[in-house]
């Protein structure tokens, strides 16, 4: 192998020694490829190696994005008890303490005597007061607050579920993404060796005279494309184990083959539709979105109804007044009623702000059915063609299998020029990254579609995790009166 042949294989093994290397003719059943998987080198650990199952474990568990939205939810969570603490009492407490000086004189009286009456006094002022309010009837807004708190959570808990299909999705294609690559980086390193070959016998037949110069040129420059070709797919395989990692969390080590998910489908495309316009979380979280702003418009409508409470107030005053050892003690409990008459007309605004806003979330739900229809016959339409794909470029391969046989068999009789071998070759060559990407493409969009039918979850694919149940966390803050600690509900 010349220099640049070496080169090539001291990046090959880089990859290999970097764990990049992936079972890429596990893709292709169809034909041979030269693998360059981990199996091949010594101290591989067959316990590292990884199916599709386990990486969306690793997903499913360690995701950021996923944990993010997680830890969203919980926080969403904690808006219950808080439009819940408005029916509860408000109490707080007051403290005064100070010094106190009085100094007082009055004149002489009218009957001449001098000099006249004083007072002077240094005493310690203090006051302990307890205020206790508690809201009877404010129109209703304690109640529609609770409400829409319990909405905002269950539209929270849909855009988590919408979160776990996107990572499962974007996993699965990562997994698939590098599988391809490998597989594709497989079959430019085979036509390189195939190339050159193909050179040094052409170069060998000029020697003897059998060939010009224009036939070891044709072949050179076939070599030098497959080199380029290989470095971009070998880019290109660099970039699906970074996408990798970003999603999985971990670097690719020894993937094992994937399987389609198209079992899990509904049987048409109607059925389809019908399942995700009816349950997708993307629906969902819409259709929540749509009873928070109607029960906003009653928030705001409350505003403009009686506000009725109950304040309670007990305080000490000691040495009250700065007279020394007296002592005061005052208890109150009132009712108070405020009746708006007119707000500026701000109120009445906000009212017609928020029915604009209610309209406007009725038309993004009705948007979303939409999207999420158009988003199934898109993944259906993709999954139809790429099993399509598949039995064409099947045949494809057999054919070009068969082709460039005979053309080199017709090249050593004189019968075909270098030149018709070389583009056979391409031609097979070509045939083969198709039916690769062929086959990745039908694993991807079969998971796709179940996204988009709303149904990919860790449980519709049967992953070995632990369920992450949003409800706990819930239960445990929903009734909570007091404590700064988060519960472990996670």
């Amino acid at each position: 192998m010349n220099n640049s042949g070496c080169r090539i294989g001291r990046r090959v093994l880089n990859l290999q020694a970097r764990g990049l290397a992936l079972r890429a003719g596990a893709l292709v059943p169809a034909f041979a490829l030269a693998s360059v998987a981990m199996t091949a080198f010594p101290g591989f650990d067959s316990a590292r190696a990884e199916s599709m199952s386990g990486a969306l474990v690793r997903a499913y568990g360690g995701n950021p994005d996923l944990n993010q939205q997680r830890a969203g939810v919980r926080a969403q969570d904690e808006g219950v008890p808080r439009a819940a603490s408005a029916y509860r009492p408000t109490v707080s407490a007051t403290g005064q303490y100070g010094f106190s000086y009085l100094n007082s004189r009055e004149p002489g009286s009218a009957l001449g005597i001098s000099g006249g009456f004083g007072y002077k006094a240094a005493t310690d002022e203090g006051v302990l007061g307890i205020t206790a309010t508690e809201t009877i009837f404010n129109g209703n807004r304690n109640f529609n607050s609770v409400r829409q708190a319990e909405t905002n959570v269950l539209g929270a808990r849909e855009t988590l579920r919408n979160t776990e299909q996107n990572v499962l999705q974007n996993g699965a294609t990562a997994y698939m993404d590098v599988l391809r690559d490998t597989a594709i980086l497989d079959l430019r390193k085979n036509n390189i060796i195939v190339l050159e070959e193909q050179l040094r016998q052409t170069r060998d037949r000029f020697n003897v005279g059998e060939v010009t110069r224009t036939d070891v040129a044709q072949a050179a420059s076939s070599l030098a494309s497959a080199r380029s070709d290989y470095f971009t797919a070998q880019a290109n395989l660099e970039t699906s184990i970074a996408n990798y990692h970003q999603v999985i969390g971990v670097d690719p080590a020894h993937l094992e083959p994937a399987r389609s998910v198209e079992s899990l489908l509904p049987y048409t495309l109607g059925q389809a539709i019908s399942v995700a316009i009816a349950q997708h979380p993307e629906v969902q979280a819409a259709l929540h979105q749509v009873d928070a702003a109607e029960l906003q418009v009653k928030l705001v409508e409350g505003e403009l109804m009686p506000t009725v409470s109950v304040v309670g107030q007990v305080a000490q005053n000691y040495n009250y007044s700065g007279e020394t050892g007296f002592r005061l003690f005052n208890g109150t409990i009132l009712g108070e009623v405020s009746v708006p008459i007119y707000t500026g007309g701000e109120v009445d605004a906000h009212v017609r702000q928020e029915k604009e806003l209610l309209a406007q979330a009725e038309l993004q739900a009705d948007l979303q059915r939409t999207e999420v229809r158009a988003s199934v016959v898109s993944n259906w339409g993709l999954l139809d063609t790429a099993k399509a794909v598949i039995v064409s470029d099947q045949a494809a391969v057999k054919a070009a299998e068969i082709a460039l046989e005979g053309v080199r068999e017709e090249a050593r009789v004189g019968q075909r020029t270098t030149l018709d071998v070389l583009n056979a070759q391409q031609t097979l060559l070509n045939a083969r990254v198709s039916l690769v990407s062929a086959q990745r493409d039908r694993v991807v969009a079969s998971y796709a579609t179940l996204a988009a039918v709303g149904e990919l979850s860790a449980d519709t694919l049967g992953l070995d995790v632990v369920r992450y149940d949003p409800t706990v966390h819930f239960d445990q803050v929903k009734d909570k009166w007091i404590g700064l600690r988060t519960p472990d509900g996670r």
